[in-house]
C-alpha cells in the first residue's frame, strides 16, 4: 500500500494563493502585504516566501526590488501573448493526441465535460469543465515535455478563463466544443484546432475589456 504524501505547508500556501490569484480573489495588481497573509493563513515568512516565489516563477506574482511583492498585471498584448502561446501549444496536442490516442476514449471524455459544461451551476464548475476538456488532449498526446510545456502557463490560461466567465454567457461556447467533439469523432484534427482557435479568439474583446475596468 503507497504511503499518504503529507503536504508540505509551503506547498498549501502555494496552493491557497494560487487559486485566490486565479480565481480573482485577489485581484489584478493588488499589493501582497506579507504580514497580513502570515496571519490569515497561519504561516511564517519562510514557507510564504518560498509560495510567493514558485507564483513569481509560474507568472502570476510580480516581485519589484523595494516595492515587494503583487498580483500579476495583464494588458491587451499580455492576453494575446498567453493564448496564442496556449493555442500552438494545445494544436500540438491536439495532433498528437490523434495520431497515438483512442480517439473514441477522447470523444467520450470530451463529451463527458460537454455535459458537465453545460449543467454547471458556476463560472468555477464552468472553468473547471473547459480545463478538463482541453486537458483531454495533454493526457493522450504522449508527450511528457509538451505537457509540462502547458503546464508552465497553466495558472495565466486559468486566470484568463476566470475573466471570461466573468464577462460572457458560456452557453454559446456549447456549440464550439460540440463541433471539438464531433471533429474527434471524425478524425479531423484540422477542424479541431480551427474550434479551438475561433475560441481562443472570440472572447479576447470582452476580457480585454474586463480588465480595463477593472485595472488596480
Amino acid at each position: 500500500m503507497a504511503k499518504i504524501k503529507k503536504e508540505s505547508l509551503v506547498d498549501l500556501t502555494y496552493a491557497r494563493l494560487r487559486e485566490d490569484i486565479i480565481t480573482l480573489k485577489l485581484p489584478l495588481g493588488k499589493r501582497l502585504n506579507v504580514s497580513e497573509i502570515q496571519e490569515q493563513l497561519g504561516v511564517s515568512s519562510t514557507p510564504l516566501r518560498e509560495a510567493l516565489n514558485r507564483l513569481q516563477q509560474e507568472g502570476l506574482v510580480m516581485n519589484e526590488t523595494n516595492v515587494g511583492a503583487s498580483v500579476l498585471t495583464l494588458d491587451e498584448h499580455d492576453v494575446a501573448e498567453i493564448e496564442e502561446l496556449a493555442y500552438t501549444l494545445q494544436a500540438a496536442a491536439v495532433r498528437f493526441a490523434m495520431e497515438r490516442g483512442d480517439r473514441d476514449k477522447l470523444a467520450r471524455e470530451i463529451e463527458a465535460q460537454i455535459v458537465r459544461y453545460d449543467g454547471a451551476k458556476t463560472a468555477r464548475e464552468r472553468v473547471k469543465a473547459v480545463h478538463e476538456l482541453i486537458g483531454a488532449f495533454y493526457h493522450r498526446c504522449g508527450n511528457r515535455r509538451l505537457d509540462k510545456s502547458m503546464i508552465a502557463i497553466q495558472g495565466q490560461m486559468l486566470l484568463l478563463r476566470h475573466i471570461c466567465a466573468e464577462c460572457i454567457d458560456g452557453r454559446e461556447d456549447l456549440g464550439l466544443f460540440q463541433a471539438i467533439h464531433d471533429a474527434v469523432v471524425a478524425n479531423d484534427a484540422d477542424a479541431v484546432c480551427g474550434a479551438l482557435l475561433v475560441y481562443s479568439q472570440k472572447n479576447r474583446p470582452a476580457v480585454c475589456q474586463w480588465i480595463r475596468e477593472h485595472a488596480s
